[in-house]
């Protein structure tokens, strides 16, 4: 077996309850062995079980490992998760997946005791108000009493329970949303580091409609965010009524870290599947049969032949390869823009730390001028990420606003964050270690308009034979956003192989 190769295929039939029918093995090429790729490949595998259509799954990853930018690795007794360190529970892609992948039991939540986050208020670490998530408080008392609002600023987004729905829903950037329901103290103070921080994005680009559509729907529904929250917080479990920043209750993470979820999605395709490392496609041709993959390199087939194909890569990479006579879908795919980031994860003495780091992270408002985006706490989400006594520290730089901060060279950003963490929670002392972890064009933008160019996207996707394309590009940045539509991928690609003509 060439070495780049992880497995082979060996007969679907010997899943345990197959029972295949005879036909015809259908080739599937899947392209990018991250999260999505590996989603989809389990997912058309349990539907082959299902369907009795036998499949020759080839799966072809550029890099040398599977899961792309999720992993994890340990350092020093720390469990440090390279990428997302936890995912919603209330969307249920993840967890489902790991219940049939029998991983249930290695769900861990998230630590109750620092549940809540921070913010960077004039140099100095402030909690967010108790209850307020994302856009909107779901009490009056902490935002009345918090110092992050003048009296102006609390009077301005007390008063959007007088301010009249949008006439038309449209799609409007989160900036402008915020400011026209909750002013302008609200959106720069609050809103633009707890919501631009999870996207890396730009406020005034960013399209609610594609992000958060449900502060839409509570305006349009309801009247505004605090006729809505107000009103359902009544109704609300006590934890996630006092909870601030992210819903935290609704989180959770593995015992491993998220590379148990890799190694067993890895376990349970590799027998079925071939998995080709470092094949980077160049090209893919559409034919009468089908498609037609070209791979760099020796180590596999110059040329590899599938009925149909699931391209799992960004939109930019997905557009290079398409054949020239998809002219607007590549030009489509090429308009989704991307913003680079890097996170730098570093291990302390809690006793070198003054804070006492009493939440799971600090958010930094653009008003700040600092050169971080945030600092999560992550052994105070899950306190076995770090050795007794110590503290794990993952910092982000970079994003759609800061690409410039990505241009220091490795030991410069350590030293970068070195100071931020020294200034804005009085960390002293050398770290027990450094780890920098570079996403170049990592995070799709949903920019304004977004929704209207993935389904012009799906619907010249439609117009080829037997190819889809996923992945966190369309309609969703989280993990189970990335397994929900990678999974729904494979089901179109499926019912379109049992429903078409067999061939000769």
């Amino acid at each position: 077996m060439p070495e780049n190769v992880l497995s082979a295929p060996s007969d679907l039939g010997s899943i345990p309850g197959t029972e295949m029918s005879g036909a015809r093995p259908c080739r599937v090429a899947i392209l990018g062995g991250g999260l999505s790729g590996l989603a989809a490949a389990y997912r058309l595998l349990e539907l082959s079980r299902q369907s009795s259509q036998p499949l020759e799954i080839s799966l072809f990853e550029a890099g040398g490992r599977l899961g792309g930018a999720v992993g994890t690795v340990q350092r020093e007794g720390y469990l440090i998760d390279t990428g997302a360190d936890s995912f919603l529970t209330n969307k249920p892609g993840a967890v489902a997946l790991c219940r049939r992948l029998g991983i249930e039991d290695r769900l861990i939540p998230t630590d109750s005791r620092h549940r809540g986050a921070l913010v960077l208020f004039q140099g100095q670490p402030v909690p967010v108000p108790e209850g307020f998530q994302l856009l909107s408080p779901t009490a009056i008392w902490p935002i009345l009493t918090t110092p992050l609002l003048s009296p102006w600023g609390k009077l301005r987004l007390m008063s959007e329970w007088f301010i009249p729905r949008a006439s038309v829903r449209q799609d409007e950037s989160l900036a402008d949303f915020v400011r026209r329901r909750l002013g302008r103290e609200a959106l720069e103070h609050l809103v633009q580091p707890l919501v631009g921080g999870i996207y890396t994005s730009d406020p005034e680009k960013l399209s609610l409609e594609a992000t958060l559509p449900r502060f839409l729907d509570m305006e349009q529904q309801q009247g505004g965010l605090l006729r809505a929250t107000l009103c359902s917080a009544t109704r609300s479990p006590a934890e996630d009524r006092t909870s601030s920043g992210a819903r935290y209750g609704l989180f959770a993470g593995l015992k491993g870290g998220m590379q148990d979820l890799v190694e067993a999605l890895t376990a349970a395709i590799s027998p079925h599947c071939k998995i080709c490392l470092n094949s980077p496609v160049q090209q893919i041709q559409s034919t009468d049969q089908g498609w037609s993959v070209t791979v760099q390199g020796d180590q596999v087939d110059a040329s590899n032949r599938f009925e149909t194909l699931l391209i799992t890569l960004p939109a930019f990479a997905a557009a290079k390869l398409l054949p020239p006579s998809q002219g607007e879908l590549a030009g489509l795919l090429n308009s989704i823009n991307y913003a680079s980031s890097a996170i730098i994860v570093t291990g302390h003495a809690l006793s070198q730390i003054r804070h006492p780091l009493n939440a799971f992270g600090l958010v930094i408002p653009e008003r700040e001028h600092r050169k971080i985006l945030a600092t999560s706490f992550s052994s105070r989400k899950f306190p076995e990420r770090a050795p007794q006594g110590r503290v794990q520290l993952r910092t982000f730089l970079g994003g759609a606003l800061h690409p410039e901060v990505l241009e220091n060279s490795d030991e410069e950003l350590v030293e970068i964050v070195q100071q931020e963490l020294r200034e804005t929670l009085g960390v002293t002392g050398q770290p027990d270690f450094a780890l920098v972890v570079r996403y170049p064009r990592a995070m799709p933008q949903y920019e304004l308009g977004h929704l209207g160019r993935v389904s012009r996207i799906e619907a010249l996707t439609q117009t080829l034979p037997h190819l889809e394309l996923t992945g966190t590009a369309y309609r969703g940045v989280g993990v189970p956003d990335a397994i929900e539509q990678a999974e729904k991928a494979a089901e179109r690609l499926l019912q379109k192989l049992v429903t078409q003509e067999p061939k000769n």
